[in-house]
């Protein structure tokens, strides 16, 4: 069975999160090295960053180099405020000072979380740094809309274990959702809803994820959509089960599926090419989806769940599978972006240079996972910055808006970025067999 990924992940670089640009890609097949041990999703090799939220232990140069996750917290969380959210060029792991990473633009305008896309960007991702093993995730979102704009509201694990909800934004009364275990494309897997009571673009709706050990139900509005059993996916062939069961974070995104760049397959999917001289781009200086209320409800862990502590959670086996991850006491924070799981308490050089080494610390961040859909051309995924900061808009009236705000950015409509300085790197990844 042939596997296609598509990535285009956007790397934002900046004078103190990243030292150099030697990329070194990895995979199942082949691992990272010893002095950038660390696999990001999106398959290149790091430290720092790339060896906290989505690095795959699989591909690293071991499981160890991987740093341990943040445990599930049970929260509701509400946005008139961003002060809960750490750009990727700064978050070093410590999930009690910020509930969420981001990377791209997200803004907080009267009370809503918006997430941007402006002209010729490839949008903002927001995950959230406590993982999931197994509970009960809500969003209450309005979408965006047009030709090749993708809004995505996801659970993703480390290994690739992924439950989603996604939105076509020339589909406003469908909720697309699907699972992926461990990355195994398999088209079957996905169904779609139908979203009643008002387009998902006018009117907020309410979406649920419901993971549970043996099963995962998808609700819209409080009302059941979809059930999978995990019994219905044993594989007969591996002796498995094709099941989500690794600890996972939520994830919020806004990505152009659309793009020039894309595969047809992707293209085809997103609706068609985006038009970046739409009106909300005219209007507002981005496409944005509407986000005002998360709320993450941990459950049990399973009963194969190896105890030892109660902060992070790790993986014990190159298997990945629920019986083989351990709760720990162990630290989830690096001292620097130049650490690893190996090596957390690593100083950053006094010289600004890693002995003389070139190593990258900060990855591109991607909301699209293993659902991107495309062929041999690669989509694209959410994060980064194309560096084209047009601020906050003044005039933002989205619907349900309760007005514009100040001309002057206020508390309720704050960028969320760090100190930028250049480069979106498109990357593409194809995995095959």
């Amino acid at each position: 069975m042939t596997r296609i990924w598509a990535y285009l992940a956007c790397l934002a670089l900046t004078s103190q999160a990243v030292i150099a640009q030697d990329k070194v890609e990895c995979s199942k097949d082949k691992k990272c090295p010893e002095n950038k041990p660390c696999c990001s999703q999106y398959g290149q090799c790091g430290v720092g960053a790339y060896c906290l939220g989505g690095c795959d232990p699989f591909s690293s140069f071991s499981i160890e180099s991987c740093a341990p996750a943040p445990v599930c917290k049970s929260k509701t969380y509400k946005f008139d405020n961003l002060d809960g959210i750490a750009s990727n060029q700064r978050y070093l792991g410590d999930a009690s000072k910020s509930d969420w990473v981001s990377s791209g633009k997200p803004l907080s305008n009267n009370g809503d979380l918006l997430l941007t896309m402006p002209k010729n960007s490839v949008g903002t991702l927001l995950a959230n740094n406590h993982y999931v093993w197994y509970g009960k995730a809500t969003a209450k979102l309005k979408t965006s809309r047009g030709a090749g704009v993708i809004t995505a509201f996801i659970l993703m694990s480390d290994v690739k274990d992924e439950i989603d909800y996604e939105f076509v934004g020339t589909d406003l009364h469908t909720a697309q959702t699907n699972y992926y275990f461990q990355g195994i494309i398999d088209y079957t897997n996905g169904e779609n809803v139908t979203v009643e009571g008002g387009d998902t673009f006018s009117q907020e709706h309410t979406y649920e994820i419901d993971w549970k050990p043996d099963s995962i139900t998808w609700s819209v509005d409080g009302k059941p959509r979809r059930v999978l059993n995990k019994k219905d996916t044993f594989n007969k062939e591996t002796n498995q089960y094709n099941f989500p069961q690794s600890p996972s974070r939520v994830q919020l995104s806004l990505w152009p599926g659309g793009l020039e760049t894309a595969a047809k397959g992707t293209v085809d999917w997103a609706g068609g090419y985006v038009d970046w001289n739409h009106e909300d781009i005219k209007n507002h200086g981005y496409y944005y989806s509407i986000f005002s209320e998360i709320s993450i409800e941990c459950y049990d862990p399973p009963k194969s769940a190896k105890i030892e502590g109660d902060k992070s959670y790790i993986y014990t086996t190159k298997a990945g599978t629920e019986d083989t991850i351990k709760i720990t006491d162990k630290s989830t924070v690096l001292k620097s972006f130049l650490a690893t799981g190996t090596d957390m308490d690593k100083e950053p050089p006094k010289s600004g240079k890693p002995d003389d080494e070139e190593v990258n610390s900060v990855p591109g961040i991607s909301g699209g996972g293993s659902g991107a859909h495309g062929g041999s051309s690669g989509g694209s995924s959410p994060g980064g910055d194309n560096g084209n900061d047009l601020g906050p808009s003044t005039d933002f009236t989205g619907p349900g808006s309760n007005g514009g705000s100040s001309g002057a950015p206020s508390q309720n409509e704050r960028v969320l970025k760090g100190s930028i300085f250049a480069v979106l790197v498109a990357v593409m990844v194809l995995v095959n067999m």
